[in-house]
C-alpha cells in the first residue's frame, strides 16, 4: 500500500477553482485504480506550516551547537517541532500531488513555506565529500496539477516568465525525487470562449496520468 500526499495551496475550492477541479478528479481516479492506497489531503491554508524567521534559526544554530532541544526556547521549539513533523510525513509517504495556481507568474506563498519546511538537510538531502548535494528521496514520484489565466506551460510564448512550476521541478530533483509531471489548466483568461474544452482536456490528462501514478 501506497501513501500519496495530497498537497493543495489555494484558498478557493473545486466550484471556484480549475486546477482544484482537476485535483479533484485526479484524486478519483487515482483512488478507484488504487483502492488500497491512502490518499492524505494537506489544505496547506488550514494548516500550521512555519516560516523561516528568527526563531527557526536561532534553534537551529543552537542545536549545531550541541543545545539540548528542551534547552530551547518555547518558540523556537514549537517551531521546529512542527517542521520536523512535516518533513517526516513527506518522507515517509511515497508519493506528491501539488495542486498550485499560478500568482504573479510564481505559486502562493504558503506553498513556500511548506517547501522550505520539507527541504531539511539529513531528512530529504544530504551533502557528501568530493560530492556536494545528494537527494535522498530516490523512490518517490511526483505530479504538479497548475491553474493559469494565460498560458504559460513549457513550450508556450511566456514559459520564461512562469516560475512555479519550474521551481518546483528544481526543488524535487534537489531532494532527489526522479519522477515529476505536469499537468496545465491554463488559457481560461486569454480564451474564455474556450473555457469547457480546457477544462475537459486537462481532466482527461489528470485521469490518465492518474492510472499511471
Amino acid at each position: 500500500m501506497a501513501t500519496v500526499l495530497y498537497i493543495t495551496a489555494n484558498p478557493h475550492d473545486d466550484e471556484k477553482s480549475y486546477g482544484m477541479l482537476v485535483g479533484k478528479e485526479f484524486v478519483h481516479a487515482y483512488r478507484s485504480a488504487n483502492p488500497h492506497d491512502e490518499v492524505i489531503h494537506l489544505d496547506l491554508y488550514k494548516m500550521d506550516i512555519p516560516q523561516l524567521d528568527q526563531d527557526v534559526f536561532c534553534g537551529w544554530g543552537k542545536l549545531k551547537e550541541g543545545v539540548a532541544f528542551e534547552s530551547l526556547t518555547e518558540p523556537e521549539k514549537m517551531k521546529l517541532g512542527r517542521i520536523g513533523e512535516l518533513v517526516d510525513q513527506f518522507v515517509a509517504a511515497d508519493k506528491y500531488v501539488f495542486v498550485t495556481p499560478i500568482w504573479n507568474y510564481s505559486y502562493p506563498p504558503v506553498m513556500k513555506s511548506y517547501i522550505d519546511s520539507i527541504c531539511i538537510a539529513g531528512k530529504t538531502f544530504k551533502y557528501l565529500p568530493y560530492i556536494g548535494r545528494v537527494g535522498l528521496l530516490n523512490d518517490k514520484k511526483a505530479v504538479h496539477i497548475q491553474a493559469s489565466g494565460s498560458f504559460l506551460s513549457p513550450g508556450s510564448e511566456d514559459a520564461d516568465l512562469e516560475m512555479a512550476h519550474r521551481h518546483l521541478k528544481a526543488i524535487m530533483d534537489f531532494v532527489g525525487v526522479p519522477s515529476f509531471e505536469g499537468i496545465f489548466v491554463e488559457g481560461m483568461a486569454a480564451k474564455p470562449d474556450q473555457e469547457p474544452a480546457i477544462k475537459e482536456k486537462a481532466v482527461q490528462q489528470a485521469r490518465e496520468v492518474a492510472l499511471r501514478f
